[in-house]
This record gives C-alpha cells, sequence and structure tokens, in this order.
C-alpha cells in the first residue's frame, strides 16, 4: 500500500481514498495493533466540528476496538486538547480526526503519543506496514470497549488557565475571539472569559459545514472587522481545530505567528531564558533580525510544526512557531496549542503593561508574498525551467530577499514565497515565478 501519512497525519477529501470509512477502519485496526504494544491498550479520540468526523469516530472506534483497544471519546476538542488529554490520562495515544485549516469536505486523522507529542516517523512507518496485513478481529472476549468522558472540556479549560502566572487578570481587556465555527468554539470563549476579560464571540455556530468558512485564522478579515467595530483591545483568531492562533490589534492589523512569537521569545528572554528560537523556511526574515538583536540563536526548520518540534528537542529549546501559527512552547505544553500560545502573548501584555503593538516595536517585518499555485499532478521544482526562474527572481533581489518553492504537504499546492525590501518588487516576483510555475503545471 502506498504511504498514507503525510507532514501531519493522514489527509484528503472526505469518500475519496484515503479518507473513507472502510480505510479509516482499517487504519483504526492498524493503528490499534501497533500503539497497543507500547503501553495501556487505551486511546482517546477527539474530532473537530466538521459532519464528516461522525462517521470517522465510528470507523476509528470499530478498528480499534477490533484490535483489542478501549476507546473514549471527547467529542469535539481542540487537537491540542486531546494531546493534553492523552497524556493526564495515562492512555497509550491520542486520535483527533481534523483537517486542521481545510473545507468542511475534506477531513484526516492525526495521532499522539503517550507523551502528548506528534509520533515519529517509526511508529507511522510500524502502522503503515500493518495496513499491508488482513484486518483479523481480535477474539470475542478481548474486543475493545468505549465510553465517553464527560468532564474533558473542564479539564482542558483549567491547564490552559495554569500556564499563565497565578493572579494574572485580564480584568478591563475587550477581546473578540473568533472560534473558525470549529473545536475551539466551546472552550475558547471560557478560558479568556474566566480569567476576567470581557469576551465577543465570533465564528461559533458550527454545522458541520461552516468550520473555516469565512472566518478564523485563515480568514482573519472578519475578525479585523468585528475588532474594528467593537472598539476591542485585541482579537485573536484561531483555525478548525485549534493548533494554529493568529491575532489582530486595536488598530486592526494582523499580527502573525512571526510576530506573536517573537513577543513570547522576548518575554522569556527578559526574563532569563538562555535557548534559541526555531522557526522554519517560511519565517519572516524580520524575525530571525529580531532574535539575533535579542542576542540569541535563530534556526531554520523544514514547514511543519514536527519538524519545528524535532529542531526544539535536539537543540533542547523551549521557543518555535511557524508564520501561520502554530506556535510551540515547550515549557508549558508539548504540542503546538493555539490558546495556550494567545495566553502567553496576552501574559506579556500584563507583565510588561504595554499593547500588544508596543511590544512589537523592535521587530521589522520585511514585505513578504505567498502565491498558492493549485496542481492536478506532481511537478518537479527540479525542472530546468523552474530552476532558471528561481534563479532570475533571485538576481532581481540582488541579495536583498529570499525566494522559497515547496509543495504543500496537506494540498494539492505549489507553495510559491518571495520576501524583500520592496513591497512591489516582491509582489511582482512572487507573481511572476507562479505563473512559471503554473504554465510548467499545465504542459
Amino acid at each position: 500500500m502506498s504511504r498514507v501519512f503525510g507532514t501531519d497525519g493522514v489527509r484528503g477529501a472526505v469518500g475519496r481514498y484515503p479518507m473513507t470509512p472502510e480505510f479509516v477502519l482499517k487504519l483504526g485496526w492498524a493503528a490499534g495493533k501497533v500503539l497497543g504494544s507500547y503501553g495501556r491498550r487505551r486511546v482517546l479520540i477527539g474530532k473537530d466540528t466538521r459532519v464528516s468526523g461522525y462517521m470517522f469516530e465510528s470507523a476509528l472506534e470499530s478498528g480499534f476496538s477490533a484490535a483489542g483497544v478501549d476507546v473514549r471519546l471527547l467529542g469535539p476538542m481542540p487537537t491540542p486538547a486531546i494531546a493534553y488529554l492523552t497524556r493526564t490520562l495515562r492512555a497509550s495515544a491520542g486520535v483527533v480526526i481534523s483537517a486542521s485549516h481545510n473545507p468542511f469536505d475534506d477531513n484526516g486523522v492525526k495521532f499522539f503519543s503517550a507523551q502528548g507529542e506528534k509520533l515519529p516517523d517509526s511508529v507511522e512507518d510500524e502502522i503503515q506496514a500493518m495496513l499491508d496485513q488482513d484486518l483479523e478481529v481480535i477474539d470475542n472476549r478481548r474486543l475493545g470497549k468505549a465510553d465517553r468522558i464527560g468532564d474533558a472540556a473542564g479539564r482542558y479549560i483549567e491547564f490552559c488557565k495554569s500556564t499563565v502566572p497565578i493572579g494574572m487578570s485580564l480584568a478591563g481587556l475587550r477581546i473578540v475571539v473568533d472560534c473558525a465555527h470549529g473545536a475551539t468554539y466551546q472552550v475558547a470563549p471560557r478560558v479568556f472569559s474566566e480569567l476576567g476579560a470581557e469576551v465577543d464571540v465570533i465564528g461559533a455556530t458550527p454545522d458541520g459545514f461552516n468550520i473555516n468558512e469565512g472566518v478564523g485564522s485563515t480568514h482573519p478579515e472578519a475578525l479585523q472587522a468585528a475588532v474594528r467595530e467593537s472598539g476591542a483591545d485585541l482579537g485573536i483568531a484561531f483555525d478548525g481545530d485549534g493548533d494554529r492562533v493568529m491575532m489582530v490589534d486595536a488598530d486592526g492589523v494582523i499580527r502573525d505567528g512571526d510576530e506573536l512569537l517573537y513577543v513570547i521569545a522576548a518575554g522569556r528572554i527578559e526574563q532569563g531564558y538562555a535557548g534559541g528560537v526555531v522557526g522554519t523556511l517560511m519565517s519572516n526574515l524580520g524575525l530571525e533580525q529580531a532574535i539575533e538583536a535579542l542576542e540569541r540563536p535563530f534556526l531554520r526548520a523544514k514547514v511543519g510544526d514536527r519538524y519545528v518540534h524535532e529542531t526544539l528537542r535536539r537543540e533542547h529549546w523551549l521557543l518555535g512557531g511557524e508564520s501561520s501559527g502554530h506556535l510551540l512552547c515547550l515549557d508549558r505544553h508539548t504540542t503546538g496549542d493555539g490558546i495556550v500560545a494567545a495566553l502567553q502573548v496576552l501574559a506579556e501584555m500584563a507583565r510588561r503593561e504595554r499593547s500588544l503593538t508596543e511590544l512589537l516595536e523592535p521587530m521589522t517585518v520585511l514585505p513578504q508574498t505567498l502565491v498558492n499555485v493549485r496542481i492536478e499532478r506532481p511537478v518537479s521544482l527540479e525542472d530546468p525551467v523552474v530552476v532558471e526562474a528561481v534563479a532570475a527572481a533571485e538576481r532581481e533581489l540582488a541579495g536583498r530577499g529570499r525566494v522559497l518553492l515547496r509543495p504543500s504537504g496537506t494540498e494539492p499546492l505549489i507553495r510559491v514565497m518571495v520576501e524583500g525590501e520592496s513591497r512591489d518588487q516582491v509582489r511582482e516576483v512572487a507573481e511572476g515565478l507562479a505563473e512559471v510555475v503554473r504554465r510548467h503545471a499545465a504542459s
């Protein structure tokens, strides 16, 4: 069987391989056979708000049961909540049914280890190998059972609040929270309101089909409008499964993951953090320059929070993230968590008694343009036509910018990123490169 695991588990269009109920049942069985051998034969299953989550939840439950693994169902919960609960409830693994920031007609399955971290490649390889075996139901006396955890939301809310200093209050702060009609719709507003903020909520009426539709971290214009209209001090937007976060300041300006990571890192460094910071190939050059100005090293990992995590572990550092809003604070959580990351920014605002805009004054964001080129078949970025186009773009930037082309790990896209000093030049170079890729893909 061809490899089904991408950079963030298994993902695809609902009803098409691999996201069919038959395959997901087999995936649950294969994962149960492998993960059940690493510890207690019990897994947690959570999901976001997509209508297909009901179908895949049942399929996974059947597959795990057939492998002799007990299941505890969490219902709609943010991805990082499943990571936290897997660790604290001593399960052998956690499973999330979600396609994150994708539209509702996609879905996916991703796994966490007993330690609340993404599965290493070696374990994914074991599951992949098990998929080649015939599904055999375990002896009836050893079939797995299933039940639901009723207090999962409350447990996670208390955990989130525990990641900021005791006694920290958000009283006097008005925040607009955009839940993307996704998995944070129940817990995120409660976290911020219980810490004292006045909370206005948008994107919190999921119907199974509207997840990420015109709202959330991938569509921050809805949050910008809400902040301006309400006169709020701040806006916070999550993606469909709650592991990404973007913010909007009081002036309605979008603050992405690079800027939020800078605020968190600058605060930690001021308080004695001696390690470095990890970004990705897509991180803005302004972030790198700002971290180095604080006399700390900055490294770039491949795009994907799992690669940021691997680099942090290798370097024994604690802080990293992506411009898309995946932020890792390993001194607070084992994985990227949108709510926890937002709380770290708010804690820094409270500690220094400064607005988000003021905290970002030392960082200069360089103009950056990202163009997504949709493709119908795999495209080689090593083709001489593409290589020459990239070389020409780099010559035009004259050493004062960056060019990056890479395939998406979750969608049929080639991402074209150009960064430099002039916004107009960056846009023109990016659009020119995108057109070369588009023509090459069609040839």
